[in-house]
This record gives C-alpha cells, structure tokens and sequence, in this order.
C-alpha cells in the first residue's frame, strides 16, 4: 500500500520498509541520507518547520486472507454444534430438590475444554498471535490439549501439548488423532517453562490456557456455559439455581460463571471444589497468592501446583477441599445413578453438589443445584475406573461409596464427611 508522501517496499516478512520525502529528499527509516541522523524536517514557504512523517506499513494481503479462512472454520464449528444437555441426577421427590449435571462431554472433542479452546484460538487469532505455518504450544494435562489439537488441524497449523508423563493414555491418543504431537515432562511443575521456551525455539505461540482462559471468554453472554445453563432451567421448577459447582483447572470456567451470575444480579451462590494435591483451596482460604503445592493432581484436567492467573477468587463464594478417593467414589456412584462414565473432575463436582443438596434437605429448604459432567469416563479406563489402578494410588473408595449410599436412600450426609 503506498501512501501520498511515502513510498514503501517489502521486506521478506512482509514489513514494509518505512519511507518519507522531506524536500526531494527520500528518507528510510526516519534517517536522512545525508547525515544519517532522524529527519529534521524541511523549512516551509512561512519559515516554519515540517517534520516529516515516519509510515511503517506491515499490512499483508495473504495473512489477511488466512485469518479470516480461520476465524470463519473456527466459528462455523461453534455454529454447527447444539448446545450441551442438561442432565438430571436422580434424587428422591420428597426432597424438593433437582440435581443437574450439564453434559459438556457431547462436545465435539468430547469435554468442557472445547469451550475453553475454541475461545482460546479467536483470542489469539484476532490478537495476530497465531501464524500460518508455526506451531500452537500449550501446557496440558490432556483434554485441553485434545481439544487445541482439533482446532489447530482445523485451522491448518502445528500443535504441541506440553504434558505430564502421566497423563492417561487414552488422552494421548486422541491428541494424536487430531494431528497433535505429545510433548512430556517428568515434573508438571516444569509445563510453564517447558512450553514457553519450545514456542521461542519453534517461533510458534504458547497458547497458555492459564493466563488467558479468563480473559478469552466472553462473561456477559455470548452463550457462554452460564447463560446455556439458565437458558435450559428456564421451564424447570426452580429455574434460578441455590448452587452452581464448578471445579478449577486454568479457572477460566468457575470465573466467567461467577461474572456472569453477578452480571445478571442472580441470587445464585457459586462453589469451586478442589481436588488433593492442588493450592487453589489453600490460596484462596488463606488469601495467598503465592499459594503452591509440591505434588501435581491426580484428577486429570483439575487441581494446579500454583495459584493460576486465570483463577479469580473474589468471584467464588464457596469452596470445597475434596478427597481424590471420594471424587472417584462419586463418578462411579453416577454411573450407577444414570448409566454413563465421566472423569474424576465430574466426581470432584458431583460429590461437593451432593454434599450442598445434604445440606438443603437438612435445612428443608427447596430449590436446584448444578454441576458440570466434564468428560467421559472412557478416557480413564486404566485410571478411574481401574481397582489395580487404585491400589497402587493407595486409594480406599469404599467409606465414601458407603456415605453416598446412604445419603441418597435416607438423605443423611454424616458430619465427618
């Protein structure tokens, strides 16, 4: 593009080489050619000084056309796929209570995380972090990375996940289906690092869900997962829910529902519980930013070692510290309830909203809670779902299988649990 007073000629990054005319004269870069030092202008007709104009061009025809092939593939996918269910959770009727789960498993990468990486890509798409050609990095313990991986084959680029050595196998898998490449780390302590400094030795972009979930999501609406849930609840009995549980891997999920409840003056009180191994319960209690756990979570997807960024306590008003036995305890007792399998984050969710409906029956109180059935259980097979897998965690499920037992035959949850 030329303009009236500049020329300009690109270089081989497609920057156009910054040029003005001062009096005759061509000018690069802000420097004139006799002197070498910055443009001083020229003397007008009137005596006075016209400094001349430094015009830097990097438009790009090309890039233009591939961002916006991009950001239309990845729109269409939202516009091609129907919302999530809004499953109900049996309880008895006396109670007066419904139980929701909302099944973000039926996305098409099969988890609550292809809100989070869909969202992700327009941010860094419409923010020019994204290229063609160069790969997108991120720091995953599988399901984000599952779901980035869709969007990059998508779109056409690389995608590295940046993981802990112990994600299941069953995630792997599926990362390298969509075309990502699996990329471990012995610590998980390490994945931030590890992941910045590959994107700097690949010229590729870290996506890092950690910083930026909050922030790429739109909280107002947008069909976001919080105006879906009380979109659903409208025809039901108590379409404004006491609770919504929502558990916290980057954050991003629990701070656009708590935004977006405050946003809309509902009455709704929202709860994030926290799996073993995790500082977010810790940091928040405590009001420690600094807030660190020495282990990693051994529920996939939930649970971090620092306080993330994109994790926002003022916003939450509740939260739960739960064992990773009783996460696991629930997520078997949901398949008994309802037939289907999910990951130990619904679990963590599952037994924490349990826990809150005890609560409302002992109170006799009437209303609705929600939680979120993240992914399905059929990625923790050799996990979860695994007696030989629990035995070498050291995990006893068996008294927390026994405390929901009971609970949902006479609506008693014991005071030690």
């Amino acid at each position: 593009m030329t303009r009236p007073d500049s020329t300009g000629e690109r270089d081989g990054t497609g920057a156009a080489e910054a040029t003005t005319t001062a009096g005759g004269r061509t000018v690069a870069g802000g420097r004139t050619a006799a002197d070498g030092g910055t443009a001083a202008g020229v003397t007008a007709a009137g005596g006075g000084e016209v400094r001349a104009t430094v015009d830097v061009d990097r438009s790009d025809a090309e890039y233009r056309a591939w961002l916006k092939e991009a950001v239309r593939k990845v729109q269409a996918d939202a516009n091609r796929s129907a919302d999530t269910h809004l499953l109900r959770f049996p309880l008895p009727e006396r109670w007066g209570i419904d139980l929701y789960l909302k099944d973000e498993s039926t996305h098409p990468t099969g988890s609550l995380k292809h809100r989070l990486a869909r969202s992700l890509f327009l941010y860094g798409l419409c923010n020019g972090w994204i290229r063609p050609g160069k790969p997108v990095i991120e720091a995953s313990s599988g399901s984000t990375a599952v779901s980035e991986a869709y969007f990059a084959k998508l779109i056409g680029v690389p995608f590295i996940a940046v993981m802990p050595r112990t994600t299941s196998a069953e995630k792997c898998r599926l990362i390298e289906f969509h075309g990502g490449r699996c990329h471990f780390v012995d610590d998980s302590r390490k994945l931030y690092e590890e992941s910045a400094g590959l994107a700097a030795r690949t010229g590729g972009h870290y996506m890092d869900q950690f910083t930026y979930a909050e922030r790429a999501t739109d909280w107002r609406g947008n069909n976001n997962i919080a105006e879906s849930i009380y979109q659903q609840l409208k025809l039901e009995r108590y379409p404004e829910p006491a609770w919504i549980v929502a558990t916290a891997g980057t954050g991003g999920t629990s701070a656009t529902i708590a935004r977006y409840v405050h946003y809309m003056q509902y009455d709704t009180r929202i709860c994030v519980p926290d799996p073993e191994n995790s500082c977010f319960f810790d940091g928040w209690t405590r009001n420690d930013p600094l807030a660190c756990s020495e282990l990693g979570s051994r529920i996939e997807g939930i649970g971090r070692p620092r306080m993330e960024p994109s994790f926002v306590p003022g916003a939450i008003d509740r939260m739960m510290k739960v064992p990773d036995a009783a996460s696991i305890a629930a997520v078997r007792a949901l398949e008994r309830a309802i037939g289907r399998k999910a990951g130990g984050s619904t679990g963590t969710g599952l037994w924490s909203a349990l826990k809150i409906v005890a609560e409302m029956v002992a109170a006799g109180h009437h209303g609705s809670v929600v939680t979120l059935l993240c992914d399905p259980g059929d990625r923790y097979l050799d996990k979860y779902y695994s007696d030989a897998w629990l035995g070498r965690q050291g995990l006893d499920i068996a008294p927390y299988t026994v405390t929901l037992d009971h609970f949902l035959a006479d609506g008693v949850w014991p005071d030690s649990a």
